[in-house]
């Protein structure tokens, strides 16, 4: 499996559309910052294609595929396997309820030479080529036959994750042995031993079916063959025979028929002969023809005698004139009589109002001269109230004077002081102004009284004189309408006469309708008395045309009556004549059903001694026995071949349960377990050997001793020490050798023929010194330079990346992370 374009949108770190073009990246490092999500980019290939990370803890970590506060996230990737290209597409979402689930995860095998950039013009899924799996659960087996490789063994060969790239050189040998079971998937043998057990009890099981339906085939000897066979040998001997005596019974049993069939086609000529009668009453028929047409004549001379009448009243009514206008000059008669006495009472209704009106008037003009005069005495109260008040404050000064004292006002002697008068002028004057006042306001009303009722007035004179033009316009009209016309009474005259007229007209036209339907019902008899007539002569014709066969004579077919006596006269005749010929008849029909009955005892014989029945279809009895016979014989044959197959397959189930058994009992020991693993580890160190002196310059090769592994130093005189003492850098060897050889031995083992294309190592390569991550830097260099897979690096360390000619830098900011490439 070998990437090629990795996009993402919404996953984890990276919030937004994010893009990995991995197409000539044959040795590359991801590069960034500690958190940045450089093994995220390793996540999401491990999510596209497995649908879960080897760091989130299996599928119920799925929620941590959403970036924070993100509803979707979107993973896809183009990668190649086996020399086909393939694309994985994942989407994980977040419901209502904050529950994440897969929402659509696909599989699809892409066009040979599809163009990778194409991706960016927003292609529908459908363009991406043949679908191997739209589903989540279709995924895992459509991915392990693309890829080759189980989720397990891929984490372990492909992307190896970060912090177990150096566990399987230091497991203990227990661990390390399960390790290989799981990987190399030799659980299938215990598979094996479980089918074959399952496999020795279903072939047991068939076993006893077999000698069940063995015991139940019994009689199939020799014996019972040669008895059948004698059998069908008496059942084609009796269809011989019956073979021969039906076509003799056939004959007797044509004679027979043949001379029923004649007895009884004279005797239906006699039925035929003697049922030729005369109808009753058909001499009546043509007599009622008769009388039905005279009462048509009549009622048609009827029928015109009131049609000539009703012509004539209508003429009439129509020269009377139009009874419509003569109802209008009647009622403008009437119109103008009662207009004239409504305009005279109008017109009284109009001088009254006039009058009412004047009156009215003249109150108005005397409340408004009242209502003046009112207001002239109250403006003199207010000048007498203005006087009052000077005239009470002289006296209140007066009441300080004395006699020949000087007056403070205008300083000059007063000689003597004059007397000071009772009350106060001032209340004096105020009465007098509010009884002008009250006086005023009761003018004012009194008028503004008079004037409503003038106002009143006025508008009813205005509606009656109106009324009473409308009057007197209508009546000039109805008198224009009278101009020339008849007198009232010449009118009720003509109306009278159109009356009678009109009832005259209605009588004479019921006369018309009376007359009409009784020479409907005239029609109506006639037709009848002649479809009597018509039915007498088709009843000739039918009983007639049934005597065809026996020439009857000609009719006269002016005389129905004439000829139904004339065909009944020659029926009886012809009737006599064939009751003689009966006799003979009879006597042959006696001796025919005498010779049948003599064949059909000798085939009843036949039966007899064949000890079957006898059957009225002596040909398909004898046919049935001769079918039986045989299918017995092959039921008897079918029965001996099936128990000589039940046989042989008896001995296949007995030989398949015994092989089914031994297989179990050997796959149950744990010696082939053991033996299985031991090769597999033999063959797994000497690969990681073989890589492991290429990648040290020849200087180390791997071996193991019971389990544990040790390494030999050719440039320490071949000293064999253990892994554990190995520095950093030797270590990184090591398990770089055991991880390429792991690979290759599953490659080797695996159902599916995985090719392994890449592998992507996650290792924190900052612990390392400067020397040992030189030797790591260089055996990646010479991985690498193979150029048999693609080869990736995840490192914060600057002076490794430096080394790898393709790096992926990874960035991370407050909304989300982005990959950018540099390098070559």
């Amino acid at each position: 499996m070998r990437p090629m374009r990795l996009d993402m949108a919404g996953f984890t770190v990276f919030r937004e559309e994010t893009t990995v073009d991995f197409t000539d990246a044959d040795f590359f490092a991801l590069v960034g910052p500690t958190g940045s999500g450089k093994s995220t980019v390793l996540d999401a290939i491990c999510f596209a294609l497995y649908g879960t990370v080897p760091r989130w803890g299996g599928a119920r970590g799925l929620a941590n595929a959403l970036a924070p506060s993100a509803t979707e996230a979107r993973v896809r990737l183009v990668f190649e396997s086996a020399g086909d290209r393939y694309v994985a597409t994942r989407v994980v979402r977040r419901d209502g309820r904050g529950t994440v689930k897969t929402a659509n995860a696909g599989l699809q095998l892409m066009p040979p030479g599809f163009d990778v950039t194409k991706l960016d013009t927003g292609l529908s899924p459908e363009d991406l080529g043949e679908v191997l799996a739209g589903t989540p659960a279709e995924m895992e087996t459509a991915v392990l036959e693309a890829v080759g490789l189980p989720y397990e063994q891929f984490t372990s060969c492909v992307v190896l994750p970060q912090g177990q790239f150096a566990d399987f050189l230091h497991a203990k040998p227990a661990t390390r042995q399960q390790i290989l079971v799981n990987l190399l998937g030799l659980g299938v043998y215990e598979e094996v031993q479980k089918r074959a057990t399952e496999r020795a009890g279903k072939a047991e099981a068939r076993l006893e079916q077999v000698d069940r339906i063995l015991a139940g085939l019994t009689d199939v000897d020799d014996a019972a063959l040669a008895e059948a066979e004698s059998t069908v040998t008496r059942a084609h001997e009796l269809a011989g025979a019956v073979a021969a005596a039906v076509p003799e019974r056939e004959r007797a049993r044509t004679a027979t028929r043949e001379a029923h069939a004649a007895l009884a086609a004279l005797d239906a000529d006699l039925a035929v002969l003697d049922a030729v009668r005369a109808p009753a009453g058909v001499a009546e028929v043509a007599r009622a023809v008769a009388g039905a047409r005279a009462g048509v004549d009549q009622a048609a001379k009827a029928v015109a005698l009131a049609e000539e009448r009703e012509e004539k009243l209508r003429g009439e009514l129509a020269g009377a004139g139009d009874e419509s206008a003569l109802r209008l000059l009647l009622k403008a008669h009437a119109d103008r009589d009662r207009l004239t006495g409504e305009v005279e009472s109008v017109a009284a209704t109009v001088a009254a109002a006039e009058a009412e009106h004047e009156a009215t008037m003249a109150a108005l003009a005397e409340a408004r001269a009242a209502t003046e005069r009112a207001e002239t005495e109250l403006e003199a109260a207010f000048r007498a109230h203005e006087d009052a008040k000077t005239a009470d404050q002289a006296v209140a000064l007066r009441a300080q004077l004395t006699d020949g004292a000087c007056c403070p006002v205008c300083e000059q002697v007063v000689p003597r002081v004059p007397a000071v008068p009772a009350g106060s002028a001032v209340a004096r004057a105020v009465a007098a102004g509010k009884a002008a006042r009250a006086a005023s306001d009761a003018a004012k009303r009194r008028a503004q009284e008079c004037d409503t009722a003038a106002r009143e007035r006025e508008r009813a004179l205005v509606r009656v004189r109106a009324q009473h033009d409308q009057l007197r316009d209508r009546l000039a009209e109805v008198d224009a309408q009278l101009a020339g016309a008849a007198t009232a009474e010449a009118l009720r005259h003509d109306l009278a006469e159109h009356a009678r007229l009109r009832t005259a007209l209605d009588e004479a036209a019921g006369a018309v309708r009376a007359g009409r339907d009784a020479a409907r019902r005239a029609r109506g008899a006639f037709e009848a008395a002649e479809e009597g007539l018509r039915a007498a002569w088709r009843e000739f014709d039918t009983v007639r045309d049934r005597l065809a066969r026996f020439g009857p004579p000609a009719a006269d077919r002016d005389d129905v009556a004439a000829a139904w006596t004339g065909l009944a006269g020659w029926a009886g005749g012809e009737a006599d004549r064939r009751r003689a010929d009966r006799v003979d008849l009879v006597a042959s029909v006696t001796a025919a059903e005498a010779a049948a009955e003599a064949v059909e005892d000798r085939i009843a014989g036949i039966f007899a001694v064949a000890g079957l029945p006898p059957d009225d279809d002596p040909v398909r009895a004898a046919t049935v026995a001769v079918e039986r016979a045989e299918a017995a014989h092959r039921r008897l044959v079918e029965r001996r071949e099936q128990a000589a197959e039940l046989r042989e397959q008896r001995a296949g189930h007995e030989r398949e349960t015994r092989v089914a058994r031994a297989l179990a009992g050997h796959l149950r020991a744990n010696n082939f377990e053991r033996w299985l693993l031991a090769e597999a580890l033999d063959v797994l160190v000497d690969g990681a050997s073989r890589i492991l002196r290429e990648l040290s310059g020849g200087q180390y090769d791997l071996v193991h001793d019971k389990g544990e592994f040790f390494v030999v130093d050719h440039h320490d005189a071949g000293l064999r020490r253990g892994v554990r003492t190995l520095s950093g850098g030797e270590t990184f060897q090591a398990s770089l050798a055991l991880a390429l050889a792991l690979s290759e031995q599953l490659a080797g083992l695996s159902t599916t023929a995985a090719s392994l294309e890449s592998i992507v190592l996650d290792e924190g390569f900052g612990t390392l010194d400067a020397a040992t991550l030189d030797t790591v830097a260089a055996t990646l260099e010479s991985l690498a330079a193979r150029g048999d897979r693609m080869v990736g690096v995840v490192t914060h360390v600057p002076a490794l990346a430096e080394r790898i000619p393709v790096r992926f830098e990874v960035r991370k900011d407050a909304r989300s992370a982005r990959v950018e490439r540099s390098g070559l």
